[in-house]
């Protein structure tokens, strides 16, 4: 039988992420809330909410984490040819409510149902509040991918993306990276492994050295409120390198 601790009052307080579950990998601890300082202290240290609509709150913090250098991001050669050509446009905080609403949409392969109307509001919430981004990418007027995710300090969580059309949630990811590369973010949180993420660059780091990166980012100053017009206009060529 699993035993999980259940979180209390204390928003700050989680267990040791040493003491998660090997399997299934990185389950922490349930319960608690989805408010804004609990999140926040979670992300920090390198945990962060997963559950189904029906369950406890879930809190995970798996070994190993899957990262992108945001500096070091590989392009394949097709999708670099193929940017010679794109005209989209890539915004920044502009539709993060219509961004976080499309990655939970049900999916082919049965992703985006986790992201449920609380998951939504809190979200939304820490939108309001400066720490939670989105990136936007448009065919003329029309969103057909995008990236959203949490930032503190100069560390850069992403959470999830979607595309309406083939290459659009690379091209966010890529853009994403790029630009948080020119800020000063060195790392993006990618969560688990996928073979998607791999294609891009993404590698494993340890879970204690991911807790080591981020408490260091974390703790520097980073860029407080809307991030709109940040990373306006991004250039695609440059993000073909």
């Amino acid at each position: 039988m699993i035993r999980l601790p259940l979180l209390g009052a204390d928003p700050s307080a989680f267990p040791a992420i040493e003491t998660a579950l090997e399997e299934p990998d990185g389950l922490l601890a349930f319960g608690g809330d989805l408010g804004s300082e609990r999140l926040l202290a979670a992300y920090s240290r390198g945990i962060f909410p997963w559950y189904s609509e029906g369950q406890p709150i879930l809190w995970w913090s798996p070994d190993p984490r899957m990262i992108l250098a945001t500096g070091a991001v590989h392009v394949p050669r097709r999708l670099r040819r193929w940017l010679k050509s794109c005209t989209w446009t890539i915004r920044t905080d502009h539709a993060f409510a219509q961004v976080m609403r499309a990655c939970a949409e049900p999916r082919h392969d049965g992703g985006g149902t986790w992201i449920t109307e609380a998951m939504l509001d809190a979200y939304a919430r820490l939108h309001d509040e400066g720490h939670a981004h989105s990136l936007e990418v448009y065919d003329h007027n029309r969103l057909i991918g995008g990236i959203y995710g949490i930032a503190i300090g100069r560390m850069f969580f992403g959470e999830s993306m979607f595309s309406r059309r083939t290459n659009a949630s690379k091209i966010a990811l890529l853009c994403l990276c790029h630009g948080l590369a020119a800020q000063g973010f060195p790392l993006l949180d990618a969560q688990v492994c996928s073979a998607h993420l791999e294609s891009l660059g993404a590698q494993s780091m340890s879970r204690a050295d991911f807790r080591r990166e981020i408490t260091r980012l974390c703790s520097q100053t980073g860029i407080p409120g809307s991030w709109a017009g940040l990373f306006d206009p991004v250039d695609l060529a440059a993000c073909r390198t």
